[in-house]
């Protein structure tokens, strides 16, 4: 079976955790805690994140990180509500976990203005040196660790496509998320391309998962 991303980095990242921590004369056989933070909403009622816990729980499990036997996984959903992240995040930090993992921008941020000393594990972030996140790819310091990515420059050639594929089109609509600077950049960069391709974008600048179907409506209006 293919071991999930997210598994392998996490897989990687708790065996340096145990041997530092085992060097450290901790107890034999102690449970390491897991934070994970994330923007979604819980299992429950939603079978993406669902999925994502099943895949990260097997990826650990494949390389001897069981949950309920080395392991403890203290879960925090904030169900789209970005404004819950922080606190949160907090929350983890008080519950002095070994280590907290995260996916997306918003979230990293969060668990970064918690704690500069607990390790945190990034499962997917995006410009993580432009939105100052970390020092550098090479040499990230202080307590980040993950992968990165950038999507900026792809906005551009999906706009391209576009262009080529319609013809006639000349507006176009990008919703984005306007609390969040690595969207706010991703929109300016679009809007530059968009420029050349002739294109005139409207934006549905919004801050809540809860916006979307607002700002659907009013591009469909216009």
């Amino acid at each position: 079976m293919r071991i999930s991303p997210i598994g392998f980095i996490m897989a990687l990242t708790l065996s340096a955790l145990a041997s530092s921590l085992q060097a450290d004369a901790q107890p034999a056989g102690k449970i390491r805690r897991i934070g994970f933070l994330t923007l979604n909403a819980p299992p429950e009622s939603s079978a993406d994140s669902a999925a994502r816990v099943a895949a990260f729980r097997q990826g650990l499990r494949e390389f001897g990180w069981i949950e309920g036997q080395n392991i403890a996984i203290e879960y925090r959903w904030a169900a789209g509500r970005s404004d819950r992240l922080s606190a949160l995040a907090e929350e983890l930090v008080r519950l002095q976990v070994d280590l907290i993992v995260v996916g997306g921008n918003p979230v990293v941020k969060a668990a970064k203005q918690a704690t500069t000393t607990i390790p945190i594990v990034m499962t997917l972030a995006a410009d993580v040196v432009e939105t100052g996140l970390v020092a550098s790819l090479a040499q990230p310091g202080g307590n980040i660790t993950g992968r990165s990515d950038s999507a900026i420059e792809l906005d551009g050639k999906l706009l391209e496509l576009l262009k080529e594929t319609l013809p006639q089109v000349t507006r176009v609509a990008i919703p984005w998320d306007s609390s969040d600077p690595y969207s706010v950049r991703r929109f300016t960069a679009a809007q530059d391309a968009a420029r050349a391709l002739g294109l005139t974008l409207q934006s549905l600048a919004m801050q809540h998962p809860d916006e979307l179907e607002r700002v659907l409506e009013a591009a469909v209006q216009e």
